[in-house]
């Protein structure tokens, strides 16, 4: 997986989600040519990583092992060197059995996972976190607010997550209509943070650039696109995922403040505990 190590925030772009579609915005990709075109497009604007989601024959939200290989081939001769981390969000859809069977199915090189949602199911939690240690996929957290990551840390200190598990993703904010995030949605998280953890940072609304910028500026990487926002500060439309990734990663800067010292590059391998 290709993944920068140096001083300027990793930037992964979502270009879709779960929920929105074309009558959101035009340009939201839905088909797989249309996912691997922005892809494109976002890699050469500045993007490190994709957040991929497939959608059915009818547009909606999919865990199809069979999409999920598909787009992950053509997304590798697209764009390489590009980082596809895969979802495996509910949606309202697909309980935790599901999403184990994708986990099994896809064996992905990266995915998220929300602890939340595998909380439906705790008893599979092990399955969940042990079959992607032994098929090498790396996971990404999903943390909605404190509470989340305290009970990462619990499953962590049970040996259910294992202990080069680390990788976590701040929500600031609810997938819910209207959400506006605010850079102070961060406090909470960062107080919480176990010192020398890899994170990352998602935001909802117009707020959401100078949400990434102040959590690159306490040293984590930043997750934009269309899944969170659709507008830029002034509630100007992006024309497309590419033209937001190309504002962030402009806006971005390499100085890092002095409390970022203490913290590690965001996807560096590190233990949650501590």
């Amino acid at each position: 997986m290709a993944i920068s190590d140096g001083a300027a925030p990793f930037v992964m772009v979502a270009p879709n989600g779960a929920r929105r579609t074309r009558a959101d915005h035009p340009a939201l990709p839905v088909t797989l040519d249309e996912t691997v075109g922005t892809a494109r497009a976002c890699h050469a604007a500045g993007a490190d990583g994709l957040h991929l989601h497939v959608r059915d024959a009818a547009g909606q939200h999919s865990l199809d092992a069979g999409r999920y290989r598909e787009a992950l081939s053509e997304l590798g001769r697209a764009a390489p060197g590009l980082a596809v981390q895969i979802t495996t969000e509910a949606g309202g859809l697909y309980d935790v059995a599901a999403q184990l069977t994708c986990l099994e199915a896809v064996a992905p090189e990266w995915a998220s996972v929300s602890v939340r949602e595998i909380a439906r199911a705790p008893e599979l939690a092990d399955r969940v976190y042990g079959t992607c240690a032994a098929q090498g996929t790396r996971v990404q957290h999903i943390l909605y607010d404190t509470a989340d990551l305290a009970l990462l840390r619990g499953w962590q200190a049970r040996g259910l997550v294992r202990h080069d598990q680390t990788d976590l993703l701040f929500v600031l904010g609810r997938y819910s209509t209207g959400q506006v995030s605010q850079p102070s949605d961060l406090g909470p998280f960062l107080d919480a943070l176990p010192r020398g953890s890899s994170w990352m940072v998602c935001a909802f609304g117009a707020a959401e650039h100078a949400c990434l910028r102040e959590a690159a500026r306490w040293g984590g990487a930043v997750r934009v696109g269309f899944e969170n926002s659709l507008t830029d500060e002034t509630g100007m439309t992006w024309a497309d995922n590419a033209a937001s990734v190309a504002a962030l990663r402009r806006s971005l800067t390499v100085a890092q403040a002095p409390c970022a010292a203490s913290l590690s590059h965001p996807l560096s391998p590190m233990p949650i505990g501590g």
